[in-house]
């Protein structure tokens, strides 16, 4: 019975390691999602991991719609959007390693910059913003301290922990 508590506890703090690692990012920073940004290169500056949120600040009159590649190249929802937000502030989890699109669907937004790309890195390892990359900038002054690699590192060390107390409990 002790064992099966004692792997309780490790699981929970594990699950606390990772709930922790977990970072909101604010799309544009203090721009916010409008008009004439420049995303990619706000991307750029950032990694992405699974268990991230991304928080998108509009006035009306804006969306946030998840789409697919295609659409997002485009500028244009040709089928059903993967996801659809008119309300801000509109945050969106990150749930998954792979590509995430989204764009503004009011009329000519998305060409005038309404357009977000990431690249979500599975596992705490660290990927680029956009998909693909559009050059190297300067992380923004706002970004987040304890970025992928940080989380990444406090990963392997939780998880070498949680190894370390197993072998010990088999042991027992």
């Amino acid at each position: 019975m002790a064992s099966l508590s004692a792997l309780i506890a490790l699981l929970v703090v594990v699950g606390c390691a990772a709930a922790a690692s977990a970072t909101t990012f604010t799309v544009g920073d203090a721009q916010g999602w409008k008009t004439n940004v420049d995303y990619s290169s706000w991307a750029n500056g950032q990694s992405f991991a699974v268990g991230d949120m991304l928080t998108f600040n509009f006035a009306g009159g804006h969306t946030v719609t998840e789409v697919t590649k295609s659409d997002y190249d485009n500028c244009a929802v040709s089928g059903n959007s993967i996801s659809d937000t008119t309300s801000s502030p509109a945050t969106i989890g990150l749930t998954a390693a792979g590509a995430r699109y989204f764009i503004c669907t009011v009329p000519s937004h998305c060409a005038n910059g309404m357009k977000l790309a990431v690249t979500v890195a599975g596992g705490g390892g660290s990927s680029s913003g956009t998909t693909p990359p559009t050059g190297t900038t300067t992380p923004s002054p706002s970004r987040p301290t304890g970025g992928a690699s940080t989380r990444g590192q406090a990963g392997a060390a939780a998880v070498a922990a949680a190894a370390g107390v197993l072998v010990k409990l088999a042991l027992f």
